[in-house]
């Protein structure tokens, strides 16, 4: 393996490099993805039943041992229960934004490689052709078969890695972008969710224990 790939020449290396980046970047956002996962349904009933009780520091302090976005667009609305309909819908659309952007980091280096890669390939097909070409007329007319072999490998190889490369980029990609958009709808399913259960625009039975805060509660609340 190692002999096929010194054949592709230094544009092989690249289109390793790039794929082992590939690599590195597609697990270490698929574990931060998957890790911010959480079973919304139950994360805001169990917040909900807190709030009730007027505990919001406590509910605060979940949200923060909770990870994903999820909770910390929660923790913003919590933050500020006792402001109005707006400001708290405002700070829970600025932890939104900025929780799918730390979601989506590195991100577009998936989508380089992936554009990019096909086109080192071809880089090192037109390389190796050269190559070939030079061989031909160098050594004609008594050219041996194993003269131009050299080049042909280059050529046959770069173009293999940078489609391989290419295609597992494109796979990784798209895999985090579908997991992303589904914390995305959960996010946006809680948002709406917590903002009516703190505005009171929610059934009568979930919004009416919020009036029983304590005023000490939204005293710390404010500082």
């Amino acid at each position: 393996m190692f002999t096929l790939i010194q054949q592709g020449g230094l544009i092989m290396w690249v289109i390793l490099s790039g794929g082992a980046v590939t690599l590195f970047v597609f697990l270490e956002r698929f574990f931060h993805v998957h890790r911010a996962k959480i079973k919304t349904d139950d994360f805001l009933k169990g917040i909900c039943n807190i709030l009730r009780r007027g505990n919001v520091n406590e509910a605060i302090s979940i949200c923060e041992d909770t990870p994903g976005p999820v909770a910390y667009i929660v923790r913003a609305a919590v933050l500020h229960h006792n402001q109005s309909r707006e400001l708290i819908a405002q700070a829970i659309d600025d932890a939104a934004l900025t929780e799918i952007a730390r979601m989506e980091k590195r991100f577009g280096v998936l989508a380089t490689i992936a554009q990019l890669a096909p086109l080192m390939g071809v880089l090192g097909t037109v390389l190796g052709m050269i190559q070939t070409v030079l061989i031909i007329q160098q050594k004609a007319p008594l050219v041996q078969i194993g003269d131009l072999a050299a080049g042909l490998w280059q050529a046959l190889m770069t173009t293999a890695a940078g489609l391989v490369v290419a295609m597992f980029s494109y796979i990784g990609y798209n895999l985090l972008v579908s997991k992303v958009d589904s914390i995305a709808l959960d996010m946006e399913r809680g948002a709406g969710e917590i903002l009516a259960f703190l505005t009171g625009s929610g059934s009568p039975a979930n919004t009416e224990p919020m009036a029983e805060l304590s005023k000490a509660d939204e005293a710390r609340m404010d500082t």
